[in-house]
């Protein structure tokens, strides 16, 4: 087997060098051939490219968080190569949503030894963008922007500014265009939906499936103080979870159109500012590399 390791070095402000030296003693000890690829920031979309057909690997591994296996799956998009995830980011949402084991080297393990590859779907984002986990429009961007100017990184920070939001309850109109139907409506913030849970463990999207071939535009209406309250208990029981708050779309595909610019963020990373945002699904873009311990595995 050769296996690539596609790094980012910065995600959650987390040292994967300890992790990178126990994968390589590992892979030596079973003959897996390796390469790392690090991520800097600069050109890394054509440079990974490189390593990938001059390595050929058989499989992947996305070590950081949600953006790296985002990263990491765009960069596979025209291969059928599987790709495994390594949890080493500030909140790994996508890994928790998919039964990641916490324990990198444990989760290192299951990449390589399951035999269960599953098709995972993408979301692509005025042709160009892409989000495999949760993208959002309005409060949780702003906190995604002031969290990625802080030289501090991890949970504690990104806590610090989603209570410095949470009183700028500021409503803004959306129009939302989805099979065959248009609605209009004021949200304090509009989910693009890929799967159900923010890495903090709070639900916004509790029907969300990222292999069904379907994703979900989220209308959140208010939020008041219960609905925070329930929010956070939600994390817990689905059942605290606020219906009466949203707006829920399940779709192929919407459009979703905005009176200013509005900031767009995709799997923690921002984009950038949009006054129309369409959005269409990708249908088993990923190969996943899974086990029974992913809540979407059916037997």
């Amino acid at each position: 087997m050769k296996l690539l390791f596609i790094v980012n070095p910065i995600s959650g402000d987390v040292d994967k060098e300890p992790f990178l030296k126990k994968a390589s003693k590992l892979c030596q000890k079973y003959g897996i051939t390796t390469e790392i690829f690090k991520t800097t920031g600069s050109d890394d979309e054509k440079k990974v490219g490189n390593t990938i057909k001059a390595f050929a690997p058989d499989r992947v591994a996305s070590v950081g968080g949600d953006g790296t296996t985002l990263f990491s799956a765009i960069a596979l998009l025209e291969s059928k190569i599987p790709i495994g995830i390594i949890p080493l980011g500030s909140a790994n949402g996508m890994a928790v949503e998919l039964g990641v084991q916490s324990n990198p080297m444990e989760a290192l393990k299951d990449l390589i030894m399951s035999s269960m590859i599953k098709d995972l779907d993408i979301l692509k984002i005025n042709d160009k963008h892409f989000s495999m986990h949760l993208g959002d429009v309005g409060i949780n961007a702003e906190i995604v922007a002031s969290y990625e100017q802080d030289p501090n990184r991890g949970m504690a920070t990104y806590a610090k500014y989603f209570i410095d939001e949470l009183t700028k309850n500021d409503p803004f109109e959306v129009e939302v265009e989805a099979k065959g139907k248009t609605i209009v409506e004021k949200a304090v913030m509009v989910g693009i939906c890929n799967a159900k849970k923010y890495g903090t463990g709070i639900p916004l999207n509790i029907d969300g499936n990222p292999m069904d071939g379907k994703f979900e535009i989220i209308l959140v209406k208010d939020l008041n103080t219960q609905f925070l309250i329930n929010a956070g208990l939600s994390k817990f029981n689905d059942v605290f979870y606020m219906k009466e708050n949203i707006t829920a779309i399940c779709t192929e595909l919407a459009v979703l159109k905005f009176k200013k610019p509005r900031l767009l963020q995709l799997d923690g990373e921002v984009i950038g500012k949009f006054k129309e945002i369409k959005v269409e699904i990708i249908k088993g873009a990923t190969k996943l590399i899974t086990s029974t311990d992913n809540q979407y595995v059916k037997d």
